[in-house]
């Protein structure tokens, strides 16, 4: 992609998010609006319906205003009853989230129709290069068009602030910082233990990997952020009513539960792990910069179509790994997504762990190599107008 002009005015932009997964939808486009405004000085006004899921990844957002502003961003809450609001330049439907249809019409009513994109899920489908960027519906003067993030040349690519893996390198090189980090969520590392972050969804598969790490012969310290996978842990463990700050040892095992965390202290834990078990978006991109191993949990659609996704993505992740090791860490996604039992896919996986680890740096840098995702719809717009 060639190099953005010099700053000028770029518009503004309206971003639509409908929180249909408490975390994920809002996680993605509060990250977006952020980017636009800090790195492309972009006048950001972002629609969100569900302000209370918002205000875990960010406290500091009152939940009863219907208009603040929060790291130069106008966060506006998106009611039933539609207040009296100009379309902007550029309008995104995160995650084809149905427009107000007062706002509709106020697009189609402006002299110059705005660019109104549908930023879709993620994807590493062959399909989506060939639809990407292209027209979708009308609606009046206003037409829609399709972008989509992807891993490859072609698509939108991914979420990724400038520097960001210049301060992941600096802090994976520094165990000082890790252990502050880690010390202020109240983590004491077990002796010789790997790191491993547990977010996932609820998942039968669950028990069985846990038995095999108790029973490994290398510690393992757990670390779970509260969520919905808190539940299956519970029944492992045999306690109830997990909350932040729990810490259970089970052999080679340590289980601590962690306070659900903003969105750069997410980034800090991930890059202290040593494997990271992540789940649908944000989680998944995030744990793809910190450069470790990591298990993904795809979010269940009907008729088992994001099974295609897992698939798709697993094709591309595995390329330049050896056979086995790409069938172990293939294994290991497969049965994890489907519930089965864990067990054999992880002690397959362990065996490949140095190439593991080298092959996930070098995929990390090869997808840095692409322009990020907010770097990409500024020029999309730039080229449009």
């Amino acid at each position: 992609m060639p190099e953005l002009p010099p700053m000028k005015n770029r518009g503004r932009w309206d971003i639509f998010c409908t929180v249909v997964d408490n975390y994920g939808d809002i996680g993605v486009t509060w990250r977006l609006a952020r980017q636009l405004v800090a790195e492309h000085a972009v006048d950001v006004r972002l629609w969100v319906d569900d302000l209370r899921a918002f205000e875990r990844l960010c406290p500091e957002i009152d939940i009863l205003a219907p208009r603040q502003w929060q790291q130069g961003v106008e966060v506006c809450h998106w009611q039933a009853e539609w207040p009296n609001a100009d379309a902007a330049d550029v309008v995104i439907a995160a995650f084809a989230c149905q427009l107000p249809s007062d706002y509709m019409d106020a697009m189609a009513e402006r002299e110059k129709p705005p660019l109104w994109m549908n930023l879709d899920y993620l994807s590493a489908e062959d399909w989506v290069i060939g639809c990407h960027g292209l027209p979708s519906v009308k609606y009046k003067s206003v037409q829609k068009y399709f972008f989509f993030p992807g891993f490859q040349r072609g698509t939108g690519g991914l979420l990724r602030e400038c520097g960001l893996l210049e301060r992941r390198r600096h802090f994976q090189q520094s165990p000082e910082l890790q252990r502050e980090f880690l010390q202020g969520l109240g983590i004491d590392r077990a002796p010789a233990a790997q790191l491993i972050s547990l977010f996932a969804y609820e998942n039968t598969g669950l028990a069985s990997w846990l038995d095999a790490l108790a029973a490994d012969s290398t510690p393992t310290h757990l670390l779970v952020p509260e969520g919905r996978i808190l539940g299956d842990v519970e029944r492992w463990l045999g306690v109830s009513d997990l909350v932040a700050g729990a810490l259970h040892v089970r052999e080679a095992l340590t289980v601590q539960v962690l306070p659900f965390v903003r969105q750069d202290q997410y980034d800090h834990l991930l890059w202290c792990c040593d494997f990271n078990a992540v789940r649908g978006e944000d989680s998944f991109v995030r744990a793809q910069w910190a450069g470790r191993p990591l298990l993904w949990h795809i979010y269940q659609q009907d008729e088992d179509i994001h099974l295609d996704k897992l698939e798709a993505f697993l094709t591309l992740y595995t390329k330049g790994l050896s056979v086995p090791a790409a069938q172990a860490i293939s294994g290991l996604w497969r049965a994890w997504n489907a519930g089965e039992d864990m067990a054999d896919q992880w002690l397959a996986t362990r065996k490949h762990w140095a190439e593991l680890e080298k092959h996930a740096e070098a995929w990390c840098l090869e997808q840095a190599l692409q322009a990020d995702l907010a770097a990409a719809l500024v020029q999309f717009y730039l080229n449009w107008i």
